[in-house]
């Protein structure tokens, strides 16, 4: 069974710092990518960072380039995104999802969410003014 857990969700005042967990279990990692997402009440879905295993390939979107990083342990049974200098409209619920089948990270100029086929439940991030 596939699983995915995101953790470490919490209030934090602007210019502050939060390191998000998603803890991914039940599939192949091999030819694996994990990505995150957020969505703030009234807005679209927005894909903000991936790590592909096989090529170790990333993806940031412009909203999140230089706050926030992502990264993994060897068996990608654990992803981490720390977010930096968080501001107000960081504000969202924020998912991890997993998609199988040699994702490519490097090289998109946007991460879709139809593009995953698993998702967790989410973490909320309150940033503070």
């Amino acid at each position: 069974e596939v699983q995915l857990a995101e953790s470490g969700g919490d209030l934090v005042q602007a210019g502050g710092s939060l390191r998000l967990s998603c803890a991914a279990s039940g599939f192949t990692k091999d030819d694996a990518a994990i990505g995150w997402f957020r969505q703030a009440p009234g807005k679209e879905r927005e894909g903000i960072s991936c790590l592909s295993k096989y090529d170790d390939g990333t993806f940031y979107a412009d909203s999140v380039k230089g706050r926030f990083t992502i990264s993994s342990d060897n068996a990608m049974n654990n992803v981490d995104l720390q977010m930096n200098n968080l501001q107000p409209e960081d504000t969202a619920a924020y998912y991890c999802a997993a998609a199988v089948g040699y994702f490519h990270c490097s090289g998109l100029e946007k991460l879709d969410y139809l593009g995953m086929d698993y998702w967790g439940k989410g973490t909320l991030v309150a940033v503070s003014s």
